[in-house]
């Protein structure tokens, strides 16, 4: 029985690396291609470290398996991030059928900053300070900490 779950978590482990194999080709832009890399890769490799550790049934392999597939379920994403992120900045373009860019006129190339939307603006506590600035600049009270 558990050769079949084995054969069965390879197959799909090694389909979904695959899949991210092809849309790293077919994807038309950088945003696309990362998140069919990140996605489908990232389960592909949880998939066959599965695998692997009920294979051999050993509590050390299984730890190993179960470091990596947590190593790669950690890193991933925020790897994906920060690459999709530095090639918003950049100005990397869009892909031309993109429906709409959620962070457009919200950063600000000259600072590299990047403005909140409105009803997050409202609900943060850093623009609701408490704090009162005398005349030369010290501030008469503290704000709150959350």
């Amino acid at each position: 029985m558990s050769e079949i779950i084995i054969i069965i978590l390879m197959a799909i482990g090694g389909a979904l690396m695959l899949l991210a194999g092809v849309g790293i080709v077919r994807m038309p832009d950088l945003f696309t291609r990362m998140h069919v890399a990140t996605k489908s890769a990232t389960l592909g490799v949880g998939c066959v470290m599965t695998a692997v550790a009920i294979y051999f049934g050993d509590v050390g392999v299984a730890t190993r398996a179960l470091l990596v597939i947590l190593f790669f379920f950690l890193t991933a994403p925020v790897g994906a991030h920060l690459i999709g992120r530095a090639g918003y900045i950049v100005g990397t373009p869009l892909w031309h059928g993109t429906k709409w860019d959620e962070l457009d006129n919200m950063y600000d190339h000259a600072n590299h900053t990047l403005d909140s939307p409105a009803s997050v603006k409202s609900r943060d506590p850093a623009t609701q300070s408490t704090t009162t600035h005398q005349a030369d600049g010290d501030s008469a009270g503290e704000s709150p900490v959350d």
